[in-house]
């Protein structure tokens, strides 16, 4: 799912994702509700009418914003009160104000509010977390008005695999209709991000999808499908496109490339000869190092639309191969371990 906090896809119009193959999109609850404020969206017939996206938006809680803005919040069992940053102004975030800014947002799947808490941190502080978010995801419950939401609750639990399990199974006694792994890239190894969702997943329902949140670069997409994880969102591939950076998927892995290189500005060839993405059927490597020196916003628009559609193309690779019976050795390349990794806390 490419990321539009602030209900688009940076750079990127609705009809431009749409050409990329993007099937879902995520948007930022705790963002919207500053602005433009959910009263406007809502008046406006919801998120889809209001950016002009015909197909699924999920939005989040604001519950990461309890980890990224952790200098301008403070947390008690009832809830969370934000300072806002560029204004100062008071913001407080409950289980069941983001769950009323949810439904006036009217996105197809909606977030419980839980808290993110930080790496490394100690073990109580991970244990009130995880008990928190399974106090508030009940009040999220309690709260929820509108049926054709769908409501995921959030999996903590830090690197502690007893605490991931307590949390999952408590999580799942509330027969949601999908499940979120959260608390993982918020500054642990990657190695640890992949033993965290290994330790995790068993205690998700099957039936049920499950979605790793704020993951996405090819190999931990690849792995993380391994161990079934079904829905992913990050920013990556708008970010890289800011700074000048493409995607590249190649039959033996990836890389990426960056226009800045002056080996770039005399290079003819597209980005990826096997890619029908807009980009790559129109401009060359030249004129696009070009555009990322000369620091047009062209740059960022045509890169992105590279990026996200590599992303969709890779993922569309790993649900053909999986209905094949071939993802093992299709992506045999990524789910190689590549050093030794820490184990997670018991």
């Amino acid at each position: 799912m490419p990321v539009g906090t602030q209900a688009t896809v940076k750079t990127l119009t609705p009809r431009q994702l749409l050409d990329t193959g993007a099937q879902m999109i995520l948007a930022n609850t705790y963002h919207l509700s500053i602005q433009p404020g959910q009263g406007i969206v809502e008046q406006a017939g919801g998120l889809h009418h209001f950016m002009q996206w015909p197909r699924p938006i999920l939005t989040d809680s604001g519950g990461f914003q309890v980890f990224s803005l952790s200098t301008l919040r403070t947390i008690d069992d009832d809830g969370v009160t934000f300072r806002e940053p560029k204004h100062g102004n008071i913001i407080r975030f409950t289980p069941e104000y983001a769950i009323a800014v949810q439904n006036a947002l009217g996105a197809d799947v909606i977030m419980a509010f839980d808290e993110c808490p930080p790496y490394p941190a100690e073990r109580l502080i991970i244990e009130r977390a995880v008990e928190r978010t399974v106090r508030w995801a009940e009040r999220c419950v309690v709260a929820q008005t509108r049926p054709d939401q769908a409501l995921f609750p959030i999996v903590q639990g830090g690197i502690y695999a007893d605490l991931r399990e307590q949390c999952a199974r408590q999580l799942v006694d509330l027969n949601m209709p999908g499940y979120a792994i959260g608390g993982v890239s918020v500054g642990e190894p990657n190695a640890l991000i992949e033993q965290v969702v290994r330790a995790t997943t068993p205690y998700l329902p099957a039936d049920r999808p499950r979605y790793l949140m704020g993951v996405g670069t090819f190999r931990e997409l690849a792995r993380a499908v391994a161990s079934g994880v079904d829905l992913f969102d990050c920013v990556l591939p708008t970010r890289l496109a800011r700074h000048g950076s493409a995607l590249l998927l190649e039959a033996r892995g990836d890389r990426r490339i960056n226009l800045k290189n002056s080996s770039m500005r005399t290079e003819l060839s597209p980005l990826d000869e096997l890619c029908d993405c807009y980009t790559c059927q129109h401009f060359t490597r030249a004129y696009l190092s070009h555009l990322v020196r000369s620091e047009e916003i062209l740059a960022m628009t045509l890169l992105s639309i590279h990026n996200v559609t590599t992303l969709v193309r890779f993922a569309a690779r790993m649900r053909a191969s999986i209905c094949a019976g071939t993802f093992a050795d299709a992506f045999a390349h990524y789910l190689e371990p590549e050093y030794e990794a820490p184990g997670i806390s018991s």
